[in-house]
């Protein structure tokens, strides 16, 4: 009787406290990379930086760039066009089995989200926003830029930021982070700002610096490695101090050298000369850890008196209060390790990587939709592809289905499209066909994936398995060479 008592007593406490067993039933790996790359080209080799070489290959990446080269020509290519940082990341990541979920530029500002292709269907609620902070508001050259998604009906949140520089501006880094809290919205309405979400990760060049202690302290701290000693003066760690909001948000030890500012392709910190041009005065810059990653998890609120006479009156409140599934479906985020890279050189930033272990109690394990390929595809035959949903959600007349080469990089990358409505020739309740013409069809055929795209959500919500497009054998009849054949698909995926 006792042990049974015991056992009661130790289940109510492992509820009290969030612990029960089975409360996470899955682990996910999530790679956070922040740099200011000081408006440089990217470099030949990224695989350090993503880590592609580690043992571990992560579910998500989360990339954010400040300080990429924004000049007017270049803005408006890059508009037009991926990219250069895109393109290489989304080059070396795509073959490995990852998409470009969704991505935001704000002149310098760029955040890249990645997953990969199994969780996709899985991630929803895609939105994106961005802030001004540079000149009162009207420049961007200074901000944030974040991307806000449903992961297995979990929102998290992730928050690119570039904040006013300089020794003396702690007090306004805080005002401008608030700010972004404050003017960032998202829909629906009851998850309408960033902190509303379950799960935060604010990074950036957040610019806070190292005050009080002079350069030859700093430097022989970072030279012996005895990165503590500083750690009292870091105007962050100080600022948390005295904002509760901040106090909210959870770092790592900084047991890494402070990631600015580096002589260019030099492990070397500032080596300029004290001096005056004209008037200007050119002074060395002290250490600093200005590239940072936080993360907050949502604290639980108590229950209003509303909700307690709620529950005890026995009214079913899982459909109409969010604190409730959050209860139900708790999640866990631990850093698995935090550091920089310094085998960069580019910038006079060193980048900074936070891997991170996500455990989570999955809301839904089925997409909203199973598509697939009906028969056989080649360019001598319209197609149709079926497609059938497996849960309500809001379709629309604007959503599409996409055909894709296996490996494809983004979810604009597709060969064509059809859309569901307009190209639908039979439905029932439970299948419905949607035709495809031939002359879409890659002539020379090749490994592909359907994907169905919904416009309300901003996502993809169902992929097909991979099939196979046979050649063209009309086309190898008609004497056409292997060459032409190239151009002919080429045309098509344009």
């Amino acid at each position: 009787m006792g042990d049974d008592t015991n056992e009661q007593t130790q289940s109510q406490v492992k509820k009290l406290v969030g612990m029960e067993e089975n409360c996470y039933t899955d682990a996910f790996r999530l790679h956070v990379v922040t740099w200011n790359v000081a408006t440089a080209d990217p470099p030949d080799d990224i695989s350090s930086l993503l880590h592609l070489n580690s043992p571990k290959s992560p579910d998500l990446y989360v990339i954010g760039l400040q300080e990429v080269y924004a000049a007017p020509h270049r803005f408006i290519m890059d508009l037009a066009v991926e990219d250069s940082w895109s393109l290489l990341f989304m080059s070396r990541l795509a073959p490995r089995g990852y998409l470009k979920v969704s991505s935001i530029r704000m002149q310098g500002l760029l955040l890249l989200f990645f997953s990969r292709l199994a969780h996709v269907p899985f991630i929803r609620d895609v939105q994106a926003a961005y802030t001004r902070t540079g000149f009162f508001g009207y420049w961007g050259n200074k901000g944030g830029v974040s991307i806000r998604l449903s992961f297995y009906g979990h929102m998290l949140c992730f928050l690119n930021c570039h904040l006013a520089a300089h020794m003396e501006y702690a007090s306004q880094r805080v005002d401008e982070f608030e700010y972004i809290l404050d003017t960032q919205t998202f829909y629906p309405k009851k998850m309408p700002q960033i902190l509303d979400h379950q799960l935060v990760f604010w990074f950036g060049d957040l610019n806070f610096r190292i005050q009080d202690h002079d350069m030859h302290f700093v430097r022989n701290c970072i030279t012996s490695q005895k990165f503590n000693l500083l750690w009292s003066k870091d105007q962050l760690t100080m600022v948390k101090t005295k904002e509760a909001l901040l106090q909210e948000f959870q770092e790592g030890p900084l047991d890494f050298p402070p990631t600015f500012k580096f002589d260019r392709f030099s492990d070397n910190y500032d080596s300029r000369p004290n001096k005056t041009w004209f008037g200007f005065h050119g002074k060395k810059r002290k250490p600093a850890w200005t590239d940072r990653i936080l993360w907050r998890v949502k604290p639980k609120e108590p229950p209003s008196k509303e909700e307690v006479d709620d529950r005890d009156s026995g009214l079913d409140e899982k459909n109409t209060n969010p604190q409730i599934k959050e209860d139900e479906f708790p999640l866990k985020l631990t850093q698995d390790s935090y550091t920089s890279n310094m085998e960069y050189g580019i910038s006079d930033h060193k980048p900074v990587i936070g891997i991170f272990t996500l455990e989570l109690k999955k809301m839904y394990e089925t997409p909203l939709v199973r598509v697939c390929a009906e028969g056989e595809w080649s360019a001598d035959f319209d197609a149709m592809v079926i497609y059938s949903p497996l849960q309500p959600f809001p379709s629309s007349a604007w959503d599409w289905i996409g055909l894709y080469r296996v490996g494809f990089r983004s979810i604009s990358d597709y060969i064509t499209y059809t859309w569901v409505k307009d190209d639908e020739v039979s439905f029932n309740n439970e299948l419905t066909q949607v035709y495809v013409s031939k002359d879409e069809i890659p002539v020379l055929g090749g490994e592909c994936v359907l994907c169905y795209y919904s416009s309300v959500l901003q996502c993809i919500v169902g992929i097909s398995s991979p099939f196979k497009v046979q050649e063209s054998k009309v086309a190898f009849e008609e004497g056409l060479a292997p060459e032409n054949l190239h151009i002919l698909d080429k045309a098509t995926d344009s």
